[in-house]
């Protein structure tokens, strides 16, 4: 496939022309809406010829909630070795909370794809936000982790899931071993009914890295514990944080350097963002609270205002900035290019593979993109 950036004066046909491909095929690809105007500047991968070269496998992982669209679903899974179902939390007795809508259908649709449907444990409280006091108990108290434990297999045996993901965060300093031997415990128990278990690392770069983020997440002892990490390698630029990439190529790939010293490379699965934010400005912190939007509405927007998509060489990610009744704004996103160069990683490294958070927003052309550039393994 070809990456083809949009030129002023370019329209679907006249690209479609220059290429020889279908319309069609660019509007498809590229989930084009009518009266398919093109932004200066964006990003269009094109149907140019058949990919006849050696691929490497890989392993490919994306979280949902239960509340997904079901054609977004549907239309990734062809995509996926592994779905992560999120999320399930527990209590301070170590009791399985599902999550509040029925996920039976996704797991169904995974099973029909040959996705791997994979439990995704977190540690909500009752505001539904991290609780690392959740945490301390089931890393401390043997009867507890074991009703979670035991927990874990019932649902698996009910629900038909293939695997565990444990995604706990801001686990205290203190629980850091701990943690690892309940990542260990839980692997144990699940490999011997025959599945996986994997751990979310936050992006480290260094073994004493301050924050609460990172002092309970030891790469070394973790990457031990489980039988693959997924490296969560995006949120440089946040909801509350200063307009900048989410998922800056330079930044994620001095999480990779570290990583590849503490952590089996067959092991590591790259973390890829499915978003992207638009900020007003000026961002005051504490104030600012950038908006969430997918990639394709970040399109939308450059081509609504017609400003021109700009492209950061350091961080090698999309961006753009407009004016909305009177006040600007600064939209930083992925595309086709800055996927690209994510994949580029994973084949340099020689990671096991990629996760993304989330699949809720379709964005095709990344996924062909992938299916261009790998084989993925199924089931």
């Amino acid at each position: 496939m070809t990456i083809y950036i949009v030129n002023a004066g370019d329209t679907v046909n006249s690209i479609a022309s220059a290429f020889g491909v279908t319309a069609d095929s660019i509007i498809y690809n590229n989930q084009l809406s009518s009266p398919y105007r093109l932004a200066v500047g964006q990003a269009l991968l094109l149907n140019t010829g058949e990919n006849t070269g050696d691929k490497r496998l890989i392993y490919t992982n994306g979280y949902a909630y239960p509340f997904i669209n079901s054609f977004n679903l549907t239309e990734t899974l062809p995509y996926l070795t592994d779905l992560s179902v999120f999320s399930y939390g527990f209590t301070t007795t170590g009791e399985l909370v599902p999550p509040p809508i029925d996920d039976t259908w996704m797991i169904a649709l995974a099973k029909e794809e040959g996705t791997a449907p994979i439990l995704t444990l977190t540690p909500f409280g009752p505001d539904g936000l991290f609780n690392n006091h959740l945490i301390t108990v089931v890393v401390s108290d043997v009867a507890v982790q074991q009703n979670l434990i035991n927990q874990l297999l019932a649902m698996i045996s009910q629900k038909g899931f293939e695997g565990v993901d444990i995604d706990f965060e801001y686990i205290l300093a203190e629980d850091r071993v701990p943690f690892a031997e309940f990542v260990a415990n839980v692997r144990a128990a699940v490999n011997a009914v025959g599945y996986p278990v994997s751990v979310a690392l936050a992006p480290k770069t260094s073994d004493n890295q301050p924050g609460l983020l990172y002092g309970g997440k030891d790469y070394g002892l973790l990457g031990a514990a489980a039988d693959n990490v997924l490296l969560m390698t995006y949120e440089w630029g946040y909801t509350y944080g200063p307009p900048m990439a989410v998922a800056p190529i330079n930044k994620v790939r001095e999480v990779v350097d570290y990583a590849i010293t503490r952590i089996p490379i067959e092991k590591i699965n790259l973390g890829i963002p499915n978003y992207g934010y638009d900020w007003t400005l000026p961002y005051e912190r504490g104030v600012t609270k950038a908006r969430t939007i997918s990639n394709t509405e970040a399109v939308q927007i450059a081509i609504d205002n017609n400003v021109p998509i700009q492209f950061d060489q350091v961080a090698m990610s999309p961006f753009f900035t407009y004016e909305s009744e009177g006040l600007a704004h600064e939209v930083w996103f992925e595309d086709v290019r800055s996927m690209r160069e994510k994949f580029s990683l994973v084949q340099e490294y020689g990671l096991r593979g990629v996760g993304y958070w989330t699949i809720m927003n379709l964005f095709r052309a990344n996924w062909l993109l992938l299916a261009d550039t790998f084989n993925i393994v199924k089931e």
